[in-house]
């Protein structure tokens, strides 16, 4: 297969011949490089924590680096060891402090731009037509939902790196049969595979890459090294991931199927290739979703049947396009099969988070039949200008939804209140379902999202002073809304007196969950006892001499509380109390 002179790419362009110069075109691509990056960083700086972020930040604060519990964690299906040990390493040198992950995230878009950037050169040259597809990588607003998410970006520019870098290994080692390009393509596959599982298709896209440039024969013979180190790792890798991993894979039905790919297809993707959506939906605490006006959506299917009509009447580009298609719709089934669901609201597929690496995909594809196509730079040059002007209308649009967030504010009212209240311990609770919801169980508990703050009170699972983190961050006085309860003892006067192991039954059952018992007692003196509901962990609880009341979390089912002394010749009296989840006090 010929693939052409970069001379005669360069001689279809009706431009000065000065402007030519290689040294020109790679200045324009650094500075439109660094201007994606300014646009990027203000969409940052009008973000914050959001949703999973916090259970990667939780899981980070109370687990080792290098522990099995955080980096084989199974998350939502997800095996991202590498995301994880990024997540906690932030946070245990800044925690909860934006910044610092805002700047991963930045950096990560930089190496993935400059790794685009790389590949466009390796198939175009270091001519103009660079900064077409470039142009489209750099702005489009497709990789705007995933970049902004900290979760998502951990998992998404890591790929889109991963993609870029190998495909222009895979081009190098073909042209040059070095072997360091093996070498380099394995490492990189095997980095973008701790951060993300759907980095299995990085080999094969670079594959497909060499297929439409070299043909078949040459494609596997001229990189055969860098395949056969490729598809070691993959099958070392996808080991581990079955024994670790947790799929979830389920097919829930034609109809919502076809929906979802409809929506994320029509009001998804499509218009972000001219620049949409414009506009965005939200209903907090969910992200923003894509929500292009018609004429948009109808522009955007109009211009792909253009471009598949083209392609099939002049033979320019149709095995490119069919590879670009085989590609989105592969991201489209793994977004089917593992995110939907019964209940599943169709705006879930106009996120575009679940098909942001496509654009990398699609930039190259461009790439592939621009080496070949002729055209006119003023035309061009007018098209590019409109769809970074109508891409960046729409991040904009979309960086006023993201701020609608409560996160920011929760936060950092948290914080100050958690410094603030630096007396009594405080025991563990879910944090505001505004901000995670229970879903997350148990990774949604504060002890485990403020771990490594350093300025708290203590944790624990019992409490003389019982208080509550609100709603909107403020640590407030708290009562147990009773479920089931402890009945007044046998005896009069001292209710059930424990100098043994004694079993001291509820008014009725309780289901399997966190529960906060109110233990009214007396002790003869201080010490320690032990309490379990029938299932579950029991609880270490230190008692003070005389009449006192402690808080006292337990996780379990039964119907009743067991009381155990731990303190020799230490006799407790406890008395009726309640035994339910914790509510703010009426201090009315």
């Amino acid at each position: 297969m010929t693939t052409g002179t970069r001379a005669d790419v360069a001689a279809t362009w009706q431009v000065p011949r000065r402007w030519f110069t290689p040294r020109r075109v790679v200045l324009v691509a650094a500075v439109a490089v660094v201007a994606q990056l300014t646009v990027r960083a203000f969409v940052l700086a009008s973000g914050n924590f959001y949703w999973d972020d916090l259970i990667l930040i939780g899981r980070g604060s109370v687990y080792p680096l290098f522990s099995g519990d955080l980096l084989l964690y199974d998350h939502d299906g997800h095996f991202m060891p590498a995301a994880f040990f990024v997540a906690a390493l932030t946070t245990k040198i800044a925690p909860l402090h934006w910044f610092l992950p805002a700047l991963t995230i930045l950096v990560m878009q930089a190496a993935a731009s400059l790794a685009v950037l790389r590949v466009l050169f390796k198939i175009l040259g270091r001519t103009p037509m660079v900064l077409l597809p470039l142009a489209f990588y750099l702005f489009c607003p497709l990789t705007v939902p995933s970049f902004a998410w900290w979760a998502a970006a951990l998992n998404s520019l890591p790929l889109q790196f991963g993609l870029a870098w190998v495909a222009g290994d895979a081009i190098e080692s073909a042209r040059t049969g070095r072997r360091r390009y093996a070498v380099t393509g394995a490492i990189v596959t095997a980095a973008s595979l701790l951060f993300f599982e759907k980095s299995v298709l990085v080999p094969f896209f670079a594959f497909g890459v060499l297929l439409v440039m070299f043909g078949v024969r040459h494609a596997w013979n001229r990189a055969a090294p860098l395949w056969i180190s490729c598809i070691s790792i993959v099958a070392v890798w996808g080991i581990v991931f079955a024994v670790v991993g947790q799929g979830r894979f389920a097919f829930h039905g034609w109809r919502t199927s076809i929906e979802l790919v409809h929506h994320g297809l029509s009001f998804g993707l499509l218009p972000t290739l001219l620049g949409g959506p414009w506009t965005w939906e939200r209903w907090p605490p969910s992200g923003p979703w894509a929500s292009p006006p018609t004429v948009l959506v109808l522009a955007a299917w109009t211009a792909l049947a253009g471009v598949v009509i083209v392609s099939i009447r002049r033979r320019r580009g149709g095995a490119v396009w069919v590879g670009v298609l085989g590609y989105v719709a592969a991201s489209s089934v793994v977004m089917v099969l593992a995110r939907s669901g019964p209940d599943t609201a169709d705006e879930l597929a106009q996120t575009l988070r679940h098909v942001a690496d496509s654009a990398v995909v699609i930039t190259v594809g461009w790439a592939l039949v621009l080496r070949r196509r002729t055209g006119n730079y003023p035309v061009w040059a007018a098209a590019v200008v409109l769809f970074v002007v109508s891409s960046v209308i729409s991040t904009v649009a979309f960086v006023d939804k993201w701020r609608d967030d409560p996160a920011p504010a929760f936060l950092a009212q948290a914080r100050q209140s958690l410094a603030d209240g630096q007396g009594a311990a405080l025991l563990d609770q879910p944090i505001s379902s505004w901000i995670l919801t229970p879903i997350a169980y148990p990774n949604n508990s504060i002890a485990q999202i403020f771990a490594a703050v350093p300025e708290r009170p203590q944790f624990a699972e019992s409490t003389p002073d019982l208080r509550y983190l609100d709603e909107s961050g403020h640590l407030v006085p708290a009562v147990v809304a009773p479920v089931r309860g402890i009945e007044q003892g046998p005896e009069s006067g001292c209710g059930y007196r424990v100098e043994r192991r004694t079993r001291i039954p509820l008014d009725g059952p309780l289901a399997d969950w966190a529960w906060t018992v109110q233990l009214n007692y007396f002790a003869t003196a201080d010490g320690d006892i032990r309490l379990e509901l029938d299932t579950g962990d029991s609880v270490p609880v230190p008692v003070t001499e005389g009449l006192h009341t402690v808080y006292v979390r337990l996780v379990g089912s039964g119907a009743a509380v067991t009381v155990t002394p731990e303190t020799p010749g230490m006799t407790v009296c406890v008395g009726a109390g309640p035994v339910g989840t914790v509510m703010l006090a009426d201090l009315n």
